[in-house]
């Protein structure tokens, strides 16, 4: 299988090395035209209305077989790309891009990929699972290599010429006995280009060919964000628009007991108090006028009944009804294991824990009798918009949902309910409204990643192989979002409507990627539990290989054998196997090991490792973590970290290298720091001092990451895999430093300490 490690940095800059070189950071950039164009035709405004991008004149269409769906060239020669998806930092606005570039043959500063717009972009589903590249590039690839043989076409009865004898560049159709001769792809546009249809048989440009593909193309959305002049969401002012702040209840659970409207209606600004079911709300004419108002506002909740704290999360878990699902069932793994030499009986488990999206949710709404716009900042513009059209009755053609980006989060934050917020006030006030959340509100009521518990039995025989393996992991779903569903959102679930869940996410990566010839791993889909459940980066696929990569260390400890090895001898994927060997090679594995047994007694030292690939079908990440461990205090710090990635074909390598650099610092964060904390009537870590998470003096001083290419292999998303590495690679560092294995997250010093005594 042909592949190529690609060349790059060698480590992550270090901040005093970016501190030296950053003041020719405003000198250095150099901004494409699409940056320039991208940033005019942005969809969000300040104060001149809304701005949301409708269709070119000559119209387009939304059906994924037309081409005129995925793109529109104007008069200009601009390249317009019409995608479902949306950008959350993860910078496939760009990789888009150069998909377009590469297949039409247009310079990639010429492509605009507008993103989200239900009125305009094709349904491609939500930005969620890694999915965008690994479900994007074949139909944005052919839709644009169909309307290149199409422009080549037209250019051929033009000249009256064969196609063959006709070449593409640069956005022009070149004679080539002829070069002097050009036509721009705008003077030969099909008059059916409304009509055409994606090839799905088109020849494709092969890789040897590639000159966009592959390429560290520049983030087309960066300058702005860096000079300040990038447009949030939280930017956006409409005309006669007004200010609203939700009061949310105290947990989920609770209900409205009094309400009083005295308390607040005389104070500046006040325009009305809505109240519906447990759904609250104060409108005022200014922001600050509705903050003071929430503020103000006297009523009283009663508590939910049978309420579980955060202490007791587990037993609660464990004594829950639940529906079991096997997803992998070899040999008779019940059957006799007389033959064991040596056994392992292990529970891992994982905490509730919040987004922490640095700026709180946001939504912004302007409904009128018939009609609805919404801007947000949803990773799922079309699955919001049909649950928000059943919110507030409309007809779902009827209600338009614009993207716009909002603070980034990886997974299901506050976005979609503080929109839906924003359009059921607006409908209510028939005004234009913007619902900003506060910290207590993105902190308590954004979805949780919900706590998990896995329980492993595994065995080895007399050459130190796993023969039994049982896997149990029990959790709630691992996704709440709107789906279509006003239940789902969070005011539709206070206003009384119930919601409409599904058992997604759970499951992933329960199953691992090793072979055992006696075998069972299974789920127990638990209810919702105590907070509203949802996507939080890797879903469940990190608290399972946070319990599957630490008991394979465990094992190939009771084995006697090195973790990598050990692993290498319970792997048929050649592919696993190729990302191991290079996180062996790139951390200098063996010798940093040895080196790590040399440290002082006062700081200890420790390398451990994991292995995993996304589920379903994405990127092969090893991962080697390098700690330091406090041994009186159990104060932990990641020093180093070491990952090889194979996510297929690389669309652009600086980008891939900033998404896996992005996700080692979140999940370390995840790891040493972060647990939501409830009691049975409050949610209790509502802000920063309480839920704190790493900082920049915090990270690891270096991060390597290696890329292997595969030219012949489409591409997968790589925003959550290395998610799944981290926890257990730590955790063993922790092991190999100090003995004291570590069974939950996160790795605080009191759980160091509590975990040091059994």
């Amino acid at each position: 299988m042909p592949s190529r490690t690609l060349p790059g940095p060698t480590d992550m800059t270090t901040r005093r090395q970016f501190l030296k070189t950053g003041g020719g950071l405003a000198i250095s950039f150099m901004l494409p035209l699409s940056a320039l164009i991208w940033a005019a035709s942005t969809n969000a405004v300040v104060s001149e209305g809304p701005a949301a991008r409708d269709a070119p004149a000559g119209g387009k269409s939304q059906d994924a077989a037309r081409v005129s769906a995925w793109l529109v060239i104007d008069k200009q020669g601009n390249v317009m790309l019409y995608a479902g998806k949306v950008e959350l930092g993860t910078g496939v606005q760009t990789a888009l891009a150069q998909l377009v570039a590469e297949e039409l043959d247009v310079p990639v500063d010429r492509v605009i990929v507008l993103m989200g717009d239900t009125a305009t972009a094709v349904d491609q589903g939500p930005t969620v699972g890694s999915m965008t590249m690994k479900t994007s590039t074949l139909p944005v690839r052919r839709a644009a290599a169909t309307a290149r043989s199409h422009i080549v076409a037209r250019a051929s009865a033009v000249w009256g010429v064969a196609p063959a004898q006709l070449a593409t560049r640069a956005g022009h159709v070149y004679d080539r006995s002829n070069p002097a001769r050009s036509l721009a792809y705008v003077d030969v546009l099909p008059d059916d280009w409304t009509s055409l249809t994606v090839d799905e048989t088109v020849v494709l440009k092969p890789s040897s060919r590639f000159s966009v593909i592959g390429t560290a193309v520049p983030r087309v959305e960066l300058p702005a964000k860096v000079n300040g002049s990038h447009i949030y969401l939280q930017n956006i002012r409409l005309p006669d628009m007004v200010h609203a702040r939700v009061i949310h209840p105290p947990i989920d659970g609770a209900t409205l007991s009094r309400v009083d409207r005295k308390s607040v209606e005389k104070m500046p600004g006040f325009i009305d108090m809505i109240v519906k079911g447990n759904f609250v709300a104060v409108v005022c004419e200014e922001e600050f006028q509705a903050v003071l108002a929430s503020r103000a506002l006297a009523l009283e909740w009663s508590p939910r009944k049978a309420g579980v704290d955060s202490a007791l999360v587990y037993d609660a878990m464990r004594s829950e009804p639940s529906v079991d699902e096997v997803l992998r069932t070899n040999g008779n793994p019940e059957g006799s294991n007389s033959q064991a030499v040596k056994r392992l009986a292990a529970t891992y488990r994982t905490p509730y824990q919040t987004h922490g999206s640095i700026g709180p949710s946001c939504g912004v709404a302007d409904v009128k009798a018939d009609s609805a716009t919404v801007w947000s900042a949803t990773q799922g513009s079309f699955p919001l918009r049909d649950a928000i059209a059943e919110l507030i009755g409309l007809p779902r053609e009827k209600v338009r949902v614009v993207w716009t980006e909002g603070a980034g989060c990886y997974g299901h934050n506050g976005a979609d309910d503080a929109s839906a917020e924003a359009a059921f006030l607006s409908q209510a006030l028939k005004r234009p409204v913007r619902v900003q959340w506060m910290r207590n509100d993105e902190h308590g009521w954004d979805p949780k990643g919900p706590a998990t518990e896995a329980r492993i039995q595994a065995s080895l025989d007399a050459e130190g192989n796993i023969d039994k393996w049982i896997y149990t992991i029990s959790t709630p779903t691992h996704i709440s979002r709107p789906m279509g569903s006003a239940g789902n959102l969070l005011p539709g679930r206070l206003m009384g409507r119930a919601p409409k869940p599904v058992r997604i996410g759970g499951d992933h990566c329960a199953r691992t990627l090793y072979r055992f010839a006696n075998e069972r791993v299974t789920v127990r889909w638990l209810p919702d539990g105590p907070l509203r459940p949802s996507a939080l980066r890797g879903l469940g696929a990190v608290a399972n290989t946070f319990a599957n990569e630490s008991s394979m260390d465990e094992l190939a400890r009771l084995a006697e054998r090195d973790p990598i090895d050990f692993r290498l001898a319970h792997l048929t994927d050649e592919r696993a196997k190729a990302v191991l060997e290079e996180a062996r090679r790139i951390s200098n594995w063996n010798a940093r090991r040895a080196a790590a047994a040399q440290a002082n007694a006062a700081e200890k030292e420790g390398v451990g490792m994991a292995l995993a690939r996304l589920e379903p079908g994405g990127a092969y990440v090893a991962t080697v973590c390098c700690v330091t461990v406090h041994a009186q205090t159990g104060e932990t710090r990641v020093s180093r970290v070491f990952v090889a990635h194979d996510c297929g074909l690389i669309v652009n390598p600086d980008g891939l290298r900033n998404q896996i650099q992005g996700c080692v610092i979140q999940t370390i964060s995840r790891t040493m720091k972060e647990e939501f904390r409830f009691s049975a009537t409050a949610m209790l870590t509502l802000d920063w001092a309480s839920y704190p998470i790493v900082r920049f003096s915090e990270c690891p001083q270096e991060v390597q990451i290696s890329l292997i290419n595969r030219e012949d292999q489409p591409p997968v998303g790589a925003g959550e895999p290395t998610a799944l590495t981290i926890a257990p690679a730590v955790g063993n560092a922790i092991f190999h430093a100090t003995g004291v294995r570590i069974r939950k997250t996160p790795f605080t010093a009191s759980q160091f300490k509590a975990s040091q005594k059994g």
